[in-house]
């Protein structure tokens, strides 16, 4: 008798040498690229051909024809910011590429009778391509060979139960394999396939599709408009007042140009970009980029135990005879059993190395392969040796004091698999019919660094739910040593309600630790905790994990696992380091929080900018400006402070609401700086009279009062933010003391008296900004001065990188 579902064939052989090469000359190639990253045309088309790009580059046009080169240097700066966005996406291209080489599927093929391995690229029209749990199909194809073989094809379907697959079906690419083993012959390859555009779309590197992106969008969006109103009123007012056209024009392009926050867009994809490198520094390969951005969010974690809390191999315990075990010879029948294996799970290939050589005369009939549905698997033997099966105690001994011993084994952490005995074929039983027969246990080896792991999620108030298919009880001895909170009172998944949404995701939100969970529910208690509000992390190996990876915010596979779960996932692990996860998530709160904050000082410089061009419009003055002033306080108060601040240490948990947070603050900010320098201006011009020292008093006083808007952003204050904010200051006393740098930006210092009054008024503005800034703070949520949760990371080492296994003078927080 052949296996369930095996087609009768003659013995497959694949493509021979020559016929796979006429295929490939003849274009029959699984040719799909996949791209995991832009392409430098594209790369350099986004960073250069951008709206504020063109406006920016206009005006330089311009202020070259008819102004002296030190009115242009702020287009020599978004040269320089083009470049740099290149430059770091570029890198960032080379670190993706480089790890999606590493973790790519490689399908086995059967040529010239051989089995091989090849790159999904290599695929040709014809090839017979090997099947075994976990395995994604790459191309279309029929099936030529079925053993047991259940695809699922819920990625294409939408329908999460596997189907099971005979002699001839057709299997599409997209789909991938949860039990049982088998060949297809590809029927369709390259784009034809049925799922190649979107095996092309899941795996493009891409900078959109963000909440933080279409926010900055938003707001750029907003400051065009602004721009033409105030861009009338500017032209206007300079070419009737600033005494010919060349000066007109120069102070009409001094107002516009710091209305543009043309670096926000430029700090946005370098942090994005570095982000990626440093994770690939990790061997950690982001998928779809805006998963940093949701990492940022993360307040809940999923775990599956088998890969993440436990190594995936384990070691052979023991095994314990149960009363239906006489006269039968346990061992040879669980060497026999591992012997109809094709392709052994980790818990058989255990079994397999305890007990490698078969006894002679076990010929198997009839092989169930393991499913994670049903929990075990079986072999029906010819010449009346029966059928046995192997797997869950819970599953096989339901109700049965064998059931019970079990549990008191799995209490202990030990991974405990029950040997049954069935009656008829594998493929017809019945629940009644099984015999329990002995007992194997096993020892799941916990990952080394796993403590230290949980201990820095809890730290930083992130949950963590540990949902594994094995025993609850078992399950839990593992979680409680750990010390995780609620391992004490592990949930068997299979109590949970049913067709009541609300009281399931009580028990999903009120307990840790589940077990006997399956695929299906895997997938609902990530829905039901989204449902909460949660954003939801969920980390697997397994194809059981597939359907929960697909639906959470941030799917994390190990490199390791199933093709499937690399598939679907956002961020692949490629070492398998489970105490990796750490360092992903503080990168993910790195970007977006140091985004917000640099997108507070551009912004703050464009409405101040915008208020200016608005007051000297009203009073039918001068700007105060030149191009060459305003260019130097954007490099010392927001080119330069933002660069670092984009990039450093951020350890606070990502909030809804970007754009509405930015502007509470940036919009009543730059009131008050735009009032202030207009007064200051206004004070300096009464008194002297002379417009070239009024203008240098306003930028004296423009200068003390964005700084201090610096340091109210970078809060809280450590050690090299002061060096960053004393060396702008110090950068800018260098300018204005040196004669050259006098000369250079047209400098004119009157009386003592004058500028001091200046710098009095900057001093009132940075009082309104303080109160400003602690009003916001208190009733806003904002957290931004507590150390602990933004640069100084509670549970960090003293470099400020996440603590992980081998980190000392680890203090457990209850």
């Amino acid at each position: 008798m052949t296996h369930p579902g095996t087609a009768v064939a003659e013995p497959l052989t694949g493509l021979s040498a020559d016929q796979v090469a006429q295929r490939v000359a003849a274009g029959e190639v699984n040719d799909v690229p996949t791209r995991t990253s832009r392409s430098m045309a594209e790369i350099v088309r986004s960073n250069v051909l951008t709206p504020f790009n063109a406006i920016i580059g206009t005006l330089f046009v311009i202020m070259l024809v008819v102004g002296p080169i030190q009115d242009s240097l702020f287009g020599f700066v978004i040269i320089a910011n083009s470049a740099i966005g290149i430059l770091q996406e570029w890198r960032a291209k080379q670190t993706l590429d480089s790890l999606a080489v590493v973790g790519e599927a490689r399908p086995r093929v059967l040529r010239d009778g051989v089995e091989r391995e090849v790159a999904s690229a290599e695929l040709v029209l014809g090839d017979v391509i090997l099947l075994a749990p976990g395995e994604r199909i790459l191309v279309d194809g029929r099936v030529v060979r079925a053993e047991a073989l259940e695809v699922d094809e819920s990625l294409l379907t939408g329908e999460s139960d596997p189907v099971l697959k005979h002699g001839q079906d057709p299997v599409m690419s997209g789909s991938f394999v949860v039990a049982g083993s088998g060949a297809f012959e590809a029927t369709k390859v390259g784009h034809q396939a049925y799922a190649a555009k979107l095996a092309q779309e899941a795996q493009k590197f891409t900078l959109v599709n963000s909440e933080l992106r279409t926010g900055i969008n938003n707001i750029l969006k907003y400051m065009i408009w602004l721009m033409i109103p105030a861009g009338i009123l500017q032209i206007i007012t300079q070419l009737h007042r600033s005494g010919g056209v060349r000066a007109g024009i120069s102070r009409t392009i001094a107002g516009l140009v710091p209305m543009v926050p043309e670096g926000l867009v430029l700090l946005t994809s370098v942090a994005f970009a570095v982000g990626v490198i440093r994770l690939g520094q990790r061997n950690c390969l982001v998928q779809e980029l805006p998963a940093i951005e949701g990492l940022a969010r993360v307040d809940t974690v999923c775990l599956d135990k088998t890969g993440t809390l436990t190594e995936g191999g384990m070691a052979f315990d023991d095994v314990t005879d149960l009363p239906g075990a006489d006269g039968v010879d346990v061992p040879a029948v669980l060497a026999a059993l591992g012997a109809a294996e094709d392709r052994p799970n980790a818990t058989m290939r255990a079994v397999i190395e305890h007990y490698p050589d078969p006894a002679a005369g076990w010929r198997a009939e009839q092989v169930a392969a393991f499913s994670s549905a049903r929990k075990w698997s079986g072999v029906t033997f010819a010449d009346g040796k029966g059928t046995w099966l192997f797997g869950a105690p819970d599953v096989l001994g339901r109700g049965t004091e064998a059931a019970d011993r079990a549990e008191q084994l799995g209490s202990t952490g030990l991974r405990v698999l029950m040997l049954a005995r069935a009656q008829g074929p594998v493929d017809a039983v019945v629940e009644g019919s099984v015999t329990p027969v002995a007992l194997v246990t096993l020892r799941q080896r916990v990952r080394s660094d796993a403590r230290s792991t949980l201990d820095y999620f809890e730290k930083q108030r992130v949950t963590l739910k540990v949902i594994s298919g094995d025993n609850a009880v078992s399950v839990g001895a593992v979680a409680g040593s750990l010390d995780l909170p609620g391992a004490a009172d592990p949930k068997d998944a299979r109590t949970l309600p049913e067709g009541d949404p609300e009281t399931f995701a009580e028990d999903v939100a009120r307990h840790s630790v589940f077990g006997r969970v399956t695929p299906q529910q895997k997938r609902e208690m990530v829905s039901a905790l989204q449902s909460r509000g949660h954003t939801v992390a969920m980390t697997g190996d397994g194809v059981n994990d597939v359907l929960a990876l697909k639906d959470a915010d941030i799917g994390v596979a190990m490199g390791s696992g199933a093709g499937a779960t690399k598939a679907v996932a956002q961020i692949v692990l490629l070492d398998d380091r489970f105490a990796t996860l750490p360092e992903v998530v503080a990168e993910g709160r790195r970007v977006i929080g140091n985004i917000e904050r640099v997108a507070n000082l551009f912004l703050v410089k464009s409405v101040y900018s915008f208020v200016l061009v608005i007051l000297v419009g009203i009073f039918q003055l001068e700007y105060p400006f030149l191009p060459r002033h305003t260019t130097l306080i954007a490099a010392l108060t927001i080119g330069i402070p933002a660069f670092f601040l984009a990039l450093a240490p951020n350890y606070e948990r990502a909030r809804p609401g970007f754009v509405r947070r930015v502007l509470r603050f940036a919009i009543p900010a730059g009131l008050v700086a735009g009032v202030e320098v207009f007064v200051a201006y206004w004070v300096a011009r009464a008194e002297s009279g002379s417009l070239e020292q009024a203008q240098t008093t306003a930028m004296v006083s423009l200068f003390a009062c964005s700084l201090y808007i610096v340091q109210l952003v970078a809060r809280p204050i450590v050690w090299w933010k002061v060096v960053l904010i004393a060396s702008m200051a110090g950068l800018f006393v260098l300018c204005v003391a040196l004669p050259a740098g006098r000369s250079f930006f047209d400098l004119h210092f009157g009386s003592w008296y004058q500028w001091a009054t200046g710098l009095g008024i900057a001093a009132a503005s940075c009082v309104v900004l303080e109160l400003l800034w602690r009003y916001l703070s208190a009733h806003s949520g904002a957290r931004a001065t507590r150390p602990e949760d933004a640069d100084v990371d509670p549970d960090a080492d003293d470099d400020g990188q996440p603590r992980t296994a081998g980190s000392a003078g680890r203090q457990r927080v209850r």
